[in-house]
């Protein structure tokens, strides 16, 4: 089943955002040659000036930890990571048939 990769990034140094903005566009494009990827889209936050969001989706969880673990993906992410002023935030997602069914860890409520 597929899932859904939300990604998130802050910079809010104008100099530093410049030199993201190419990086992102990178990694985004060889995303989209990787096996399994279906599709992307990346936003820009309207109301909290730096933040970015990308939403990926995949056609399933080992096709994105496959391109997560890659050599290529960690050279471009690491030079990402230098001009972030938080780091990369990443959560998964999977779409849920039939309604929401919670589903809590062991001993957790």
């Amino acid at each position: 089943m597929a899932i859904s990769v939300i990604i998130r990034r802050t910079v809010t140094n104008k100099e530093k955002a410049a030199q993201l903005a190419p990086l992102i566009v990178r990694l985004r494009s060889r995303a989209t040659a990787q096996p399994g990827y279906i599709t992307g889209q990346t936003y820009g936050c309207i109301d909290c000036e730096g933040e970015y969001l990308v939403i990926s989706t995949w056609h399933t969880l080992a096709d994105w930890n496959n391109w997560l673990n890659s050599d290529e993906r960690r050279e471009i992410q690491d030079r990402i990571d230098l001009l972030l002023d938080t780091e990369t935030e990443y959560r998964l997602y999977e779409p849920l048939v039939g309604g929401i069914i919670p589903r809590f860890q062991e001993g957790t409520q």
